[in-house]
């Protein structure tokens, strides 16, 4: 699971290959104990739950990071190593 980014105490990442449960381009976030999945596209919260605020830094991030994103799933869906992608702020 390729580490993509951290934030506010926020771990992001992706899983190599990872297009079957969700059939839709995203990434998983984790707070504390907590796990969710967001859309790469639309910032929608696929399964799982954060915090209201951590969930809304992360889609904050999803929609200011898009391209950057778009090209890691690429990448991971080839099994490539996705890099590191600058923070939200």
């Amino acid at each position: 699971m390729p580490l993509v980014s951290t934030f506010y105490g926020i771990i992001i990442y992706m899983y190599f290959k990872d297009n079957d449960q969700h059939k839709t381009p995203h990434i998983h976030a984790r707070y504390g104990g907590e796990k969710a999945s967001f859309d790469l596209v639309t910032g929608e919260l696929l399964a799982g739950s954060l915090p209201p605020k951590q969930t809304k830094f992360v889609q904050t991030w999803i929609m200011l990071r898009q391209e950057d994103l778009a090209t890691n799933w690429d990448l991971a869906l080839n099994n490539e190593q996705p890099y590191r992608i600058e923070p939200l702020k």
